[in-house]
């Protein structure tokens, strides 16, 4: 993944212009899309850090092209920002259900809008080398393989709690099994169907039915 390359989706040339500018005036590489597919594309192709999606494109439109990156275990590390003029809390809700990191309101001001890439970029970057991740009552410590809830420690075999550092670093985000297979067990293992199933049944056991919410159809997410 390229940290400082910075991909932008949006179906008004003015607006990719004008961002992209300012981007690249801070030293940011910049690649644009005009559509929710050729940002899909475009993301494949080149890695980047940061992704920022209009909500309204042709095509295919940021709600769902962020929803689509986000199923696929090549842009799983990527910071995603939807862009909008639109206010309502309900599409807000709808970006972070999507998976958004981010939700930027048009119309953005230069600085502002560069100072809040900065903040998205530098928040992943500490989220990637803390070695403790805390979400609500649960606070994990990944260089010990500990879990503590509402302040008890509980005991989790390592891979329940690989797989708990996965859904807990990003909360809200659905994840995959194709994707929670590749992380935690690696492309070449070979596992039952049953197993994620199984593991995620041991880990409600110990901390909790509400802690991790099950997608059906596509996967689970950390509550």
């Amino acid at each position: 993944m390229n940290s400082n390359l910075i991909l932008l989706a949006d179906d008004e040339r003015d607006i990719l212009e004008f961002l992209s500018y300012n981007l690249r005036r801070e030293g940011f590489e910049v690649q644009t899309a005009s559509n929710g597919r050729e940002a899909i594309e475009q993301a494949r192709k080149f890695n980047p850090g940061l992704i920022v999606l209009d909500m309204l494109m042709p095509v295919l439109g940021g709600i769902e092209a962020c929803r689509q990156m986000r199923h696929d275990p090549q842009l799983n590390d990527s910071v995603i920002a939807l862009l909008t003029a639109r206010g309502e809390d309900i599409t807000q809700i709808e970006a972070f259900d999507a998976g958004a990191d981010d939700f930027i309101r048009k119309p953005v001001k230069p600085r502002v809008f560069v100072s809040r890439i900065r903040a998205l970029l530098r928040r992943n970057v500490v989220q990637e080398e803390s070695h403790l991740i805390e979400v609500g009552h649960i606070l994990i410590d990944k260089d010990k393989y500990a879990v503590w809830k509402d302040g008890l420690r509980f005991a989790l075999s390592k891979k329940e709690f690989e797989m708990l550092i996965l859904l807990a670093s990003k909360p809200g985000k659905v994840f995959s099994r194709e994707e929670i297979f590749a992380k935690v067990w690696g492309s070449e293992v070979i596992v039952g169907e049953r197993t994620i199933d199984v593991h995620i049944r041991k880990i409600r056991e110990k901390l909790g039915e509400e802690t991790i919410n099950t997608i059906k159809g596509v996967g689970y997410c950390f509550q």
